[in-house]
């Protein structure tokens, strides 16, 4: 069925391109993980979930039309771009300050992942990337002869699930080198070096937006 409404050779090109996308630097990788060499793999996966959430909500938006609504509107448009950078930027400041709260020795106590899960599934909601990918992307691999709407879920169901294999396996690699973070001087400076990426990836991601909508 699945063939009926999009080529398979359609579908591994977008997974492709999707593939190298997410190799790419942006707030969720560096975002999962500064999380998880502090916080550890069960956190990381708790924000990956809620990335993938919010991926499938933005998704789903394209699919019924909201995400090019979104990048019609000037006032939509600039909302998504400064709530989106502002949101990175905080939770770049979280991680450059709050030793206590991200340090390996706290992280092991903390069992309440819920607020990671929200932060993952917030941080895409927010992320203009998303909506850019969605807007400027996907559609060049939609057959406009076809069923559009089944194109679209079918597309976005793959990206989601490519950028979920790709964020497991940054939360795998972050949470493996926890031993070697457990000197403090050591998880510090990775943890700062992180949240510094993530600074500039918000002040690229908000330049980005800005003439991705023309303006």
């Amino acid at each position: 069925m699945g063939a009926a409404i999009i080529a398979f050779e359609t579908v591994l090109a977008f997974a492709l391109t999707c593939l190298v996308i997410e190799l790419t630097p942006g707030p969720n990788m560096a975002y999962l993980a500064v999380l998880s060499a502090s916080a550890g793999r069960r956190a990381g996966f708790a924000a990956t979930f809620g990335v993938a959430l919010g991926l499938a909500i933005v998704g789903l938006g394209a699919a019924l039309g909201l995400t090019a609504l979104v990048a019609g509107s000037r006032v939509a448009w600039e909302a998504l771009r400064w709530g989106g950078a502002l949101y990175l930027l905080w939770l770049a400041w979280e991680g450059w300050r709050s030793e206590a709260e991200t340090s390996p020795g706290r992280a092991r106590a903390d069992n309440n992942h819920g607020k990671y899960f929200t932060r993952g599934l917030v941080t895409n909601l927010l992320n203009p990337k998303a909506g850019i990918f969605y807007v400027a992307v996907l559609p060049t691999f939609v057959d406009e002869n076809g069923p559009l709407i089944g194109q679209v879920l079918i597309l976005s169901t793959v990206y989601v699930a490519v950028a979920t294999a790709v964020h497991s396996a940054i939360v795998l690699l972050a949470d493996a080198a926890r031993p070697w973070l457990e000197d403090q001087r050591r998880s510090t400076i990775v943890r700062r070096a992180l949240s510094l990426l993530l600074v500039g990836i918000a002040l690229w991601l908000f330049t980005a937006s800005k003439y991705a909508h023309g303006g």
